[in-house]
């Protein structure tokens, strides 16, 4: 996150606000989502772990979405059938 210059803020406000856009159910050991939420700059992908059993999510990475990969509102990879 510090050297792609985002803040604590930015992943709590995503994290709050952001819509899941993928789920990765059969991920190990806790199944996963890509969040997408965008902050007064730019918009932020986040992927969290969702530990049901002690009620707590694990962010696993965040990251500015790429134009070159993701469709004009970043909810779709390029090229992925919806």
């Amino acid at each position: 996150m510090f050297e792609r210059e985002i803040s604590a803020d930015d992943v709590l406000f995503v994290l709050r606000n952001g819509q899941t856009i993928e789920s990765y159910p059969d991920d190990t050991p806790y199944g996963s989502r890509l969040i997408l939420g965008f902050t007064d700059r730019r918009p932020l992908h986040i992927v969290i772990a969702d530990n049901l059993a002690e009620d707590t999510q694990i962010v696993i990475t965040v990251y500015e979405p790429d134009p070159v990969l993701w469709n004009d509102d970043f909810t779709r990879r390029k090229g992925k059938q919806p």
